[in-house]
């Protein structure tokens, strides 16, 4: 059941009450619906952003045209996020692991276990992004539903103290990450269903937008043609299918054929290139 609302000023949104109470009490079904009631809220929220999205995507690819590269620091469900989106990136998109890099607080550990107080060091994600001889050329994105973590914010503000480009992903209005990054992305979601689980509808909108994200710039790399992958990496049975229905739709040639094609150059686009240039 639904609670009224209360005066949650001095309260941040991600951490404010939830519009539920008594979850316990809830049927199955009834968690289930309010739970998908919640998440509707989110596409919403996002829509809402796509000018801030825009605006960091546009100047990202610039960038990566001239080498530069995204790193996305987190921690924990922010980071995992960061870092899923980041190693998907090359088997869809045939890109080095090298150009989006997924950075969480307390390293992989952290992936599957928390990593006591490894948030909490604001001078930490600096250190690492160094490692990587981070430059101009690149750009670093936080990722914080509450937009107040030392790891991240740490890395933000350095980022841009050394004329790199800084974006982030936050769900708290006026938040210190929010300042601190030069095209802030603020996604208000509301209240979680479970008061605090960030994981929840939070976490949902960064993963939506991190997506949008990278999909949006590999487009405008030039790793998609039409509607297709045709850059990703052949990594197993299902990808080799599709990339083969990929080069009997466009060249209209026998299936066999198209499998070998694709086989021996690796990737759809390289089949496709071979194939126009073999036929002239």
């Amino acid at each position: 059941m639904a609670k009224p609302e209360k005066n949650q000023r001095q309260v941040s949104i991600t951490e404010s009450s939830s519009n539920f109470d008594n979850l316990e009490k809830m049927s199955v079904n009834e968690l289930l619906k309010n739970i998908n009631q919640e998440d509707s809220k989110v596409h919403i929220a996002v829509r809402k952003v796509i000018p801030q999205i825009e605006k960091l995507i546009s100047r990202i690819v610039g960038r990566m045209k001239k080498g530069g590269r995204i790193f996305y620091l987190g921690a924990g469900t922010s980071g995992r996020l960061g870092v899923l989106d980041a190693s998907e990136i090359p088997p869809t998109f045939g890109i080095p692991g090298t150009m989006v890099i997924g950075l969480i607080a307390g390293g992989e550990t952290a992936l599957r276990h928390a990593v006591e107080a490894a948030e909490d060091d604001l001078s930490k994600a600096w250190k690492e992004l160094e490692i990587f001889n981070i430059n101009k050329k690149d750009t670093v994105i936080g990722i914080a539903a509450s937009g107040t973590t030392p790891y991240v914010l740490g890395g933000v503000m350095k980022a841009r103290e050394n004329g790199i480009l800084t974006g982030c992903i936050t769900c708290n209005p006026g938040s210190q990450l929010a300042k601190a990054a030069e095209v802030p992305i603020v996604v208000v979601v509301g209240p979680e269903f479970v008061t605090g689980s960030t994981r929840m509808k939070a976490g949902t909108a960064q993963k939506m937008i991190l997506n949008m994200i990278t999909t949006t710039v590999m487009i405008k790399l030039g790793r998609v043609k039409g509607n297709k992958m045709v850059n990703m990496q052949l990594t197993n049975r299902k990808l080799i299918d599709r990339g083969t229905r990929m080069i009997v739709e466009e060249l209209n040639i026998q299936r066999e054929a198209a499998r070998l094609l694709l086989l021996q150059n690796g990737s759809v686009k390289k089949a496709l290139e071979s194939y126009r240039k073999n036929a002239r």
